[in-house]
């Protein structure tokens, strides 16, 4: 016996509920870079034009001799030094400092680098876990529909066998009754050969 599904869970249904959970989940995981980097080119259209009506209003261009920056921009979270303001560069620095900061740039990268594979290797780990754990509960499920299964036909057989007895009785009784069988006689008759037989 097939179970019916509800008639609001349809397969449309259930396509479109798929569709915008992904679109949700494309907007949670799409939508913090965006919104920065259009806050990001915001500040920076503000501070152009900011820039420009200053320029144009008192203060003169600032002269900066920038060609000793260095060449590799590195990100505000791996930079421990900041070598973007070129007033503050110190040209006389040796290369055992350049190389030093190179080694700590690489140490750093190297450690970010085992702690994303570590992360990654836990999330590979809980989807696993939960994969096994999926697979158990579809082998109950489908050992809870097949004894379902059996129990429904062997129902189904002991109401036939039921039903099939009725009819068998019921014809018994009809001929009992059409050779003179009474219910009551017959009663009284077992009683007395019971006492019969006790004595």
């Amino acid at each position: 016996m097939a179970l019916n599904p509800p008639a609001w869970c349809t397969p449309t249904l259930l396509k479109v509920l798929v569709g915008l959970m992904a679109l949700c989940l494309a907007g949670y995981i799409l939508g913090p870079p965006l919104y920065w980097h259009s806050m990001e080119g915001l500040a920076a259209v503000s501070r152009s034009t900011s820039v420009a009506a200053a320029d144009s209003s008192s203060c003169p261009a600032c002269v900066c001799d920038c060609a000793s920056q260095p060449l590799l921009s590195i990100s505000h979270g791996l930079n421990n030094i900041s070598f973007t303001d070129c007033s503050k560069h110190d040209p006389d620095m040796n290369e055992d400092t350049e190389k030093n900061f190179a080694e700590l740039l690489t140490e750093e990268l190297k450690l970010r680098e085992a702690e994303a594979l570590e992360n990654q290797q836990r999330a590979d780990m809980a989807l696993l876990e939960a994969k096994k754990i999926t697979s158990q509960y579809l082998k109950e499920a489908d050992k809870c529909n097949s004894g379902m299964e059996t129990c429904e036909e062997a129902r189904e057989k002991a109401e036939a066998a039921l039903a099939a007895q009725k009819r068998q009785t019921a014809m018994w009784e009809q001929r009992a009754r059409q050779k003179g069988w009474k219910e009551g006689v017959a009663k009284s008759r077992a009683e007395s050969q019971g006492n019969v037989q006790a004595v």
